[in-house]
């Protein structure tokens, strides 16, 4: 049986974290995937709710799956519990749409599993020693030596993987078609102030450290901090809000091959592409689907559910670009007067209510101009939550990266297919997201909880 920890943070950590900071980040983690999956039946469970997406049924097991490879058998060196699911739940063998032929756990069974598996996790956790760098070899006290946990690491990784599920359970929610079973608070209304905002801040040129040697569960994609030097560019404050994006389609933005790339083009007609998804035209009026209600969109929200074609068409149509992702980092992280990258755009300390939307603590976007606290040194808002923001990078290793635990998390996905996207959504467990943060997706997707902002060169001598 494990011992009782006492409370630790269930949000990100610093550079030293403790075994009571990975035991609430766990305990957060689950609590998470037990209420998207508890609040439906088991036909909604195991149905495939879009072809784009798994079975809520698998996710629920998947998680389980590989806190078992990860926590037990790896750092643990404990027996294997069901090696017999590791091929079920492999992500890499099956595809999404296929899952459904597959003999998964039933949901009861999955749950059962969960539980078995948290139990001999946390036999782990109490055993664990957290000294040292993530990459240097650690111990547990029955004297299992891993370099998984190294500063909790393992823990870590794993409290993240299954957020990022959480969200990708989120988005399952989002696709199915049944009536409305999830409900949060909306965000604090529009501030009077954010009105005032300029419509862009003005990011100084010159070198930056981008990514991280420091961050004790800072991911291999993110690694190692390296310099880049930039020049001076503009960034939109906040991110295109929803109002600005149907100007775009209202002048036929969607119609007029001059603002695509011809890739995107090509795409938009294929796909018949016309407005962002779950957005309906109702008379003079546009109405979106969201979590099973339908609403009037709202006006001052970041626009959300755009792929990166269509982003980067708004962008062209604006006179502007996307920003890259070696930008949008020094925007969110880089402060001019120590020449230090924080670890957020407001500094080190972890994510509060007031500085950013995270943790589907609501569910929806906050609007355009939101959490002055959680402002970057450059002034830009909203750089971490409300929505991911497309970039207009490939995702790409960094100089020196190493893999790291394996190569299926990060290696096997670089390359020219996917493009990077920052700063965490709404539906973000704040444990997967800081200044760092990396994710990505190919330039077609639109069901991810994505928007953007855009950007342009500064010309010599142009101030604020």
């Amino acid at each position: 049986m494990s011992r009782r920890r006492p409370p630790g943070r269930s949000g990100p950590l610093n550079a030293h974290p403790t075994p009571a900071d990975a035991a609430a980040a766990l305990a957060s983690s689950r609590q998470r995937t037990l209420a998207l999956t508890d609040c439906l039946d088991e036909a909604e469970l195991v149905a495939q709710h879009s072809p784009l997406m798994s079975p809520l049924v698998w996710d629920l097991a998947h998680v389980g799956n590989q806190e078992e490879i990860w926590l037990v058998r790896e750092a643990g060196r404990l027996p294997a519990l069901r090696p017999d699911l590791d091929h079920l739940y492999d992500a890499f063998r099956h595809p999404r749409a296929d899952r459904t032929t597959l003999p998964l756990l039933p949901p009861d069974g999955a749950r059962r599993y969960l539980s078995q598996v948290r139990e001999r996790a946390l036999e782990v956790l109490d055993a664990a020693v957290f000294d040292g760098d993530a990459r240097a070899p650690s111990a547990t006290s029955s004297g299992a030596h891993t370099p998984l946990l190294a500063r909790g690491f393992v823990f870590g990784m794993v409290a993240q993987h299954e957020q990022q599920h959480a969200e990708t359970m989120l988005a399952t929610h989002q696709l199915r078609s049944g009536p409305a079973v999830l409900d949060a608070p909306p965000p604090p209304p529009a501030r009077a102030e954010a009105t005032a905002l300029p419509h862009e801040v003005l990011v100084p040129g010159g070198p930056f450290t981008m990514g991280t040697d420091t961050d004790p569960w800072a991911l291999d994609n993110e690694r190692p901090a390296h310099a880049v030097d930039l020049a001076p560019f503009w960034l939109d404050t906040a991110p295109v809000s929803n109002a600005a994006y149907q100007e775009f389609v209202a002048d036929d933005g969607y119609a007029d091959p001059r603002w695509w790339s011809a890739q995107g083009w090509a795409h938009r007609q294929r796909a018949g592409l016309e407005a962002p998804l779950f957005w309906r035209r109702d008379g003079g009026a546009w109405l979106r689907r969201r979590f099973g209600r339908t609403e009037p969109v709202p006006p001052l929200e970041p626009v959300l559910h755009v792929c990166w074609y269509e982003a980067d068409a708004y962008a062209r149509w604006a006179g502007r670009r996307l920003p890259t992702e070696a930008e949008w980092e020094k925007a969110a992280r880089h402060d001019p007067a120590t020449g230090r990258s924080r670890r957020h755009p407001w500094g080190d300390v972890d994510p509060t209510p007031e500085h950013a939307n995270l943790g589907q603590r609501h569910l929806r976007p906050a609007p355009v101009g939101s959490y002055p606290a959680g402002a970057a040194p450059c002034g830009a808002r909203q750089l971490i939550g409300d929505v991911w923001e497309w970039t207009a990078s490939d995702f790409l290793p960094y100089p020196g990266f190493t893999a790291f635990p394996y190569q299926e998390y990060s290696e096997v996905f670089f390359g020219p297919a996917s493009k990077v996207l920052r700063g965490g959504a709404f539906g973000v467990g704040p444990v997967a997201c800081r200044g760092t943060f990396r994710n990505w997706d190919f330039p077609i997707r639109r069901q991810i909880f994505a928007g953007f902002r855009t950007a342009r060169d500064a010309t010599p001598g142009e101030a604020p």
